[in-house]
């Protein structure tokens, strides 16, 4: 398929200062259009507004998919990609799970590449940074009717990045919410649909008034196990042991979730994929056999977590300070990420012109 590029006729001054998380963003975007039962009409833009009608179906029943990696530039001015296939391959997970039709994992990677390069001076180099690269897709069809629809939209757009926390790795404060739920198994937790984070968002609400940064979601059926965080899959270290709930069909099988296994594993570190209740974590940061809490996700990295609150009552993790397997995984990732250390796992797409 032809990709085709279309320069903006102006360009926005390169921001200075503190980037915050997902305010701004860069001068071109990709597009590419489903009709008439084929993906075309790829190119890469300026970025730009998209004009749709109100009966688009998206609007109406939320067939939209999304996803979200990280571009980052080295001292060396290497400009690295961070598994953006399994980013790519797990979109086409969602869209099968929501009747969108599948993109060309190997088109969109191309496409992908050649925007990045085209905005590489948009790549902050603090630590800290990166490019977030958020690939979205949308239903379009101009008609009323609860069924798949026939047209989409796929797009993605850049912004330059700080830290996703506005503390940066200061442990945050979780809320264990025993009302509302995520997702439960046969439904679209295990996939990232829109739907999902529209649904979280009450809980999350929650949490901030009541003075904690994200929520800990538990099961659907019994509220008795831990899932994930409102935007990061969650690890525990229970007597030595890196433990995370296994992925059932209600979790998102995060990347960031993988390559902290994988990199575990490498160093020998005992990690542990099964159910974690929340009762066993509460006593296990009461007698001290739960000695670290953290999350994993593409946006924060690896965030950890310093108290979790459950029934109204405060536990402090680790003496509310970062872990030592929390800081490894921290080091280690963002140092494969930035190519400050070698990458063993063939994790990192190095891109060039």
């Amino acid at each position: 398929m032809e990709l085709k590029i279309i320069e903006p006729k102006t360009k926005k001054a390169k921001p200075t200062g503190n980037l915050g998380f997902g305010k701004i963003f860069t001068d071109r975007m990709f597009v590419m259009e489903y009709a008439n039962g084929a993906w075309g009409n790829a190119r890469i833009q300026p970025y730009e507004p998209f004009v749709l009608e109100p009966s688009s179906s998206v609007f109406h029943y939320g067939q939209a998919v999304f996803e979200g990696m990280k571009a980052y530039k080295n001292e060396k001015g290497e400009v690295r990609l961070f598994r953006p296939r399994d980013n790519f391959n797990r979109m086409n997970d969602s869209n099968d799970r929501i009747c969108i039709p599948r993109i060309d994992v190997e088109f969109a990677l191309e496409a992908l590449k050649k925007l990045v390069l085209l905005e590489k001076d948009w790549i902050p180099t603090e630590p800290g940074t990166a490019l977030y690269i958020r690939p979205s897709i949308i239903a379009v069809d101009r008609a009323l009717g609860v069924h798949a629809a026939h047209n989409y939209i796929f797009f993605i757009i850049l912004s330059p990045v700080g830290a996703y926390y506005a503390h940066g790795l200061e442990p945050v404060g979780l809320y264990v919410e025993r009302e509302y739920v995520r997702a439960s198994k046969g439904g679209t937790g295990h996939h990232k649909v829109v739907g999902n984070y529209a649904a979280s968002l009450k809980a999350g609400e929650k949490a901030n008034a009541l003075g904690y940064d994200q929520v800990m979601w538990l099961d659907a059926k019994e509220h008795k196990y831990v899932e994930e965080v409102g935007s990061m899959n969650i690890f525990f270290v229970l007597n030595g042991k890196a433990v995370t709930p296994e992925l059932g069909g209600s979790i998102l099988p995060g990347v960031t979730r993988r390559s902290v296994i994988e990199l575990f594993k490498s160093k020998g570190i005992t990690v542990e994929e099964r159910l974690v209740s929340i009762n066993e974590v509460v006593d296990g940061v009461i007698s001290g056999k739960c000695t670290e809490i953290f999350g994993s996700g593409t946006a924060a990295v690896i965030s950890p977590v310093g108290k979790i609150c459950y029934n109204d009552t405060d536990y402090v993790v680790g003496g509310g300070k970062m872990g030592e397997l929390s800081m490894l995984a921290y080091n280690e990732l963002t140092g494969i990420q930035t190519g400050k250390i070698p990458d063993p796992f063939g994790w990192v797409m190095k891109i060039s012109d």
